[in-house]
């Protein structure tokens, strides 16, 4: 035997599995299920988006009769905190979720350039990567002293490079640079960092030295390898002029080798005049010969 029991739907229950599916820099996809199993009709939940920074809050509305609700909640700012509350229109028990969407990126390429009484921090734009990013938001840029152990904000700027002075000789320091926060110190960008000691008397080198020092082996490198490879060439070709040199020598002296005395012989200035000696004179010139006086 057995009975079938159908159970009152409580809508006074709060929408069950509360959770974030994928979090971006300006939106957010969330879901959960309803309050009870295969709902007969549909059910309209009020889905309360509260900024944390701002102290701000939205509500939505989302009606539908499925089991499983997914909701994306656009129009968020980069960096930010939010909370997410989702309850039946009823204002039934309500459920909870805090999210923290994506900062923007960190500026790209950040190097220093040093001058006689200060440096330059250049940078890659942000914008160039960065399509929610408006350059009129500028750029932060603190210094931290390693040997002070203290951080310091430098200001902002909406230009890609900035200017710093006044840097202590034997200091070591580390910058950098993010897009500019929002509100209050929150809502920032994620910061690039760089190390410069150049200032000081310690072993590491700094980031901007490496950087050069790249810089100035992709010079020298292919000019040393042009001057091996021609160096290499050079001497290839004397070993081959000596090679030809004793070749040629070595089949002289084996064309004037005596086997009887077992030596090279070689004529002399003598042997040549003996030579024209054993040469026929000449007697006259012929009357009809006309001769030519150079």
């Amino acid at each position: 035997d057995y009975v079938v029991v159908k159970m009152i739907p409580d809508n006074r229950l709060p929408p069950r599995h509360l959770h974030s599916v994928h979090t971006g820099k300006t939106f957010a996809v969330i879901k959960w299920e309803s309050p009870y199993d295969s709902p007969d009709q549909d059910m309209l939940y009020a889905v309360a988006v509260k900024d944390l920074v701002r102290k701000t809050d939205k509500i939505y509305k989302v009606k539908t009769r499925n089991s499983t609700v997914e909701y994306t909640i656009k129009k968020l700012e980069p960096g930010g905190k939010y909370l997410v509350i989702v309850q039946l229109g009823n204002m039934s028990k309500e459920s909870s979720l805090k999210i923290n969407t994506v900062p923007l990126s960190a500026p790209d390429a950040l190097k220093i350039i040093t001058e006689n009484d200060h440096i330059l921090l250049f940078w890659k734009s942000l914008a160039l990567k960065e399509s929610h990013f408006n350059e009129s938001w500028g750029y932060e840029i603190h210094m931290f002293d390693s040997l002070m152990n203290m951080t310091a904000y430098l200001g902002n700027t909406t230009e890609n490079f900035f200017k710093v002075s006044n840097l202590k000789i034997g200091h070591n320091y580390s910058f950098t640079v993010q897009a500019r926060c929002l509100y209050s110190g929150q809502m920032c960008g994620e910061p690039a960092t760089l190390l410069y000691d150049e200032l000081g008397t310690g072993e590491g080198s700094s980031a901007s030295a490496a950087s050069r020092s790249t810089d100035v082996a992709a010079i020298v490198v292919p000019v040393l390898f042009l001057l091996l490879v021609t160096l290499g060439i050079g001497f290839v070709v004397l070993y081959m002029r000596h090679r030809r040199l004793q070749n040629s020598f070595t089949a002289f002296a084996n064309s004037h080798y005596s086997s009887r005395l077992g030596s090279a012989i070689f004529s002399s200035g003598d042997d040549l005049g003996d030579e024209d000696d054993e040469a026929p004179m000449i007697t006259g010139f012929s009357d009809d010969v006309p001769m030519v006086i150079a």
